[in-house]
């Protein structure tokens, strides 16, 4: 299993509906390990914020 996503890559954030996050483009800062339900998962960050956020994979899709 490998992760979709490269570091860098220019991504489009969809949260959750429990999720307050804006949805929108962001940057893949980091892949995370991946856990044991086998989940694929990223460090995102929006030039709006100054934090990161969480993401999974099935949250992102590549920008155009």
């Amino acid at each position: 299993m490998n992760h979709k996503f490269a570091i860098g890559a220019e991504v489009y954030y969809t949260p959750g509906f429990t999720n307050a996050a804006a949805r929108g483009r962001y940057t893949i800062v980091r892949q995370l390990p991946i856990e044991g339900d086998n989940r694929l998962s990223y460090r995102i960050k929006s030039g709006t914020e100054t934090f990161e956020r969480t993401a999974d994979e099935h949250q992102l899709s590549r920008t155009e």
